[in-house]
């Protein structure tokens, strides 16, 4: 990593680069967005493929305004510092942290009920990741979005991905994430918890205790019958005066 009192600078590949501080420019392939941030939260981004300025809060957007261009050419000059920093070092590289992905489901799971898991990636650094679902291991190509990269104070970033799915006991899922930091992809597995059926024994142990109490109730509940009778029956023959 290239370190300077106002950014540091990380570099995998000539098509990735970004600054951290105050800008962000993430990709995992040739293409990416630009983020600019103030006090460890996010102002806005910049999409690179539609070239548009996309405010994390909408009303933002109100009160001020950003050129997209701004975006690009401060990805230009990041490039261009870059270079000049690097013949001043000894390019040593940026380490990679390994991530750390946690799936769950954002409410209480009922079979057939419409719900979402979500896909929770921490520990990233660089941020450059690949966050892909996966349905009874095959590709999930619709139903899924995710939200931009979150920074955190120690600089890696955080990254969660949302599924939208209907619980079902055939149905099992996973969360691949791909990302320099992993020697190969990381599948997050997620199936339903369903309670296992009884066996038979059980079935018959638990039938066998409820006939078990039954019956004691029946001979206790006779026995407190037959003594009120008693009593009753002494209490109408008083003995002589």
């Amino acid at each position: 990593m290239l370190m300077s009192t106002a950014f540091s600078i990380f570099i995998k590949e000539a098509d990735h680069v970004g600054t951290f501080g105050t800008v962000v420019y993430q990709s995992y392939g040739p293409n990416g967005q630009y983020t600019m941030e103030f006090d460890g939260d996010e102002l806005l981004y910049v999409d690179l493929d539609k070239k548009e300025t996309v405010w994390w809060i909408p009303e933002f957007g109100k009160l001020a305004s950003y050129d997209p261009q701004g975006g690009l050419q401060s990805i230009a000059a990041s490039k261009y510092n870059l270079d000049l920093l690097t013949k001043m070092s000894n390019s040593t590289p940026a380490t990679n942290k390994v991530p750390e992905v946690t799936v769950f489901p954002k409410t209480h799971v009922l079979l057939g009920q419409p719900n979402t898991l979500v896909c929770f990636v921490d520990n990233i650094f660089p941020p450059v990741v690949n966050i892909t679902w996966l349905r009874n291991s095959e590709s999930v190509t619709e139903g899924f979005y995710e939200i931009n990269f979150l920074s955190k104070s120690d600089h890696s970033f955080q990254k969660m991905s949302y599924l939208t799915f209907i619980p079902s006991d055939d149905d099992v899922y996973d969360c691949k994430v791909e990302h320099w930091g992993l020697e190969e992809p990381a599948l997050q597995h997620w199936e339903p918890e369903i309670p296992a059926p009884m066996s038979e024994l059980t079935e018959t142990v638990v039938c066998a205790l409820g006939l078990s109490v039954g019956i004691v109730g029946i001979v206790v509940g006779t026995i407190f019958i037959i003594q009120g009778l008693r009593s009753g029956g002494s209490s109408r023959h008083p003995g002589p005066l």
